[in-house]
């Protein structure tokens, strides 16, 4: 890739973020059918932002108009309909050949560098506002205008060598179709959007328990500021298990704090159809005698059964018997 048509993207200068705002300031709605102006470089970045929260392969042409935030707002400011937005994302992750000439390597190389992606988005942003465009018009929906950290959730359930594994026949498939993308960049693709899906699923989960363990209730809300990295949310059937749909599936995840999130993992702990709460073999026994224990796996802090918001989606039947059946009796 020429170093020059790279930097537009991943090293953007101040007069080059202005050049471009001010073209998008200038923009006309154009009408529907009509051919949309290209896309500029950091509208690429912002879509590729974007989809950190959005998957686009749940929206079509006639169901964008869904699609969650930031897709709707990028719309409205860049004067596009959200249907460029989810075409561009799948541009962008390569299910779609009609992209830039560069695009997919640069969401290769931002994806697999959250530094990276965290410091062009903040670039852009701040550009953006001394343009005069609010946070109503281009949310900070990262979250991170405020000196939080990018963070995807949900990475520490993932080890290297199960994802390798579980894209070989992808690796393959794409090597032969996409002769046009070079090996390396394949396998940062393809690494990324496994890493993104269980970003997505794992913030899905904890939006759908309120960012509250479901054992202890513990709030990963304090003084004021969410503290990610608090609890986390893995999966009930675990990732390396499953099948590619029970891994983006948030009735297959609970929210916990470290402590009960690895005690449900390894076993000591199972929850049945009910939602009632049952300890393995020797678990009770030995908090008798070992204070820590009864500490931390007590009743308290533990509850008889999950704590789980009115509106949130119960867990699967399905995941809850193979915990039981595949991890708690093995334990």
């Amino acid at each position: 890739m020429a170093p020059s048509v790279i930097s537009e993207f991943l090293d953007p200068s101040p007069a080059a973020l202005e050049a471009q705002w001010k073209s998008v300031l200038a923009r006309q709605e154009v009408p529907k059918g009509s051919r949309q102006v290209p896309f500029v470089p950091s509208e690429v970045v912002l879509s590729l932002c974007a989809s950190l929260l959005v998957d686009h392969r749940r929206f079509g042409s006639s169901s964008a108009h869904r699609a969650g935030m930031p897709v709707q707002h990028l719309a409205s400011l860049f004067k596009r309909p959200p249907t460029s937005f989810i075409a561009k994302m799948a541009n962008l992750d390569g299910t779609r050949s009609h992209g830039g000439r560069y695009e997919v390597e640069v969401a290769s190389l931002m994806l697999s560098d959250s530094v990276l992606m965290q410091d062009v988005y903040l670039r852009i942003l701040r550009s953006a506002r001394s343009h005069g465009i609010d946070e109503h018009a281009l949310p900070d929906f990262l979250e991170l205008e405020n000196g939080e950290t990018l963070w995807l959730a949900g990475q520490e359930e993932l080890v290297q060598s199960e994802i390798e594994r579980s894209l070989e026949q992808s690796l393959e498939k794409w090597s032969s179709e996409r002769k046009d993308i070079p090996i390396a960049t394949t396998q940062r693709l393809l690494t990324s959007r496994v890493r993104i899906g269980q970003h997505r699923f794992a913030a899905g989960v904890l939006s759908n328990h309120e960012h509250r363990c479901v054992f202890c209730g513990l709030s990963a809300n304090i003084g004021g500021r969410r503290r990610p990295r608090l609890l986390t949310a893995s999966h009930i059937k675990p990732w390396r298990d499953s099948t590619d749909k029970e891994r983006l599936d948030r009735r297959n995840g609970f929210t916990a704090c470290p402590t009960h999130d690895i005690a449900f993992d390894t076993g000591l702990i199972t929850v049945d159809e009910d939602l009632n709460l049952h300890y393995a073999p020797g678990v009770e026994s030995d908090m008798e005698i070992e204070g820590p224990l009864r500490a931390a796996l007590g009743k308290p802090p533990l509850r008889d059964r999950l704590i789980l918001p009115d509106k949130a989606e119960r867990p699967d039947v399905v995941y809850l018997d193979w915990h039981r059946t595949q991890i708690y009796v093995a334990s």
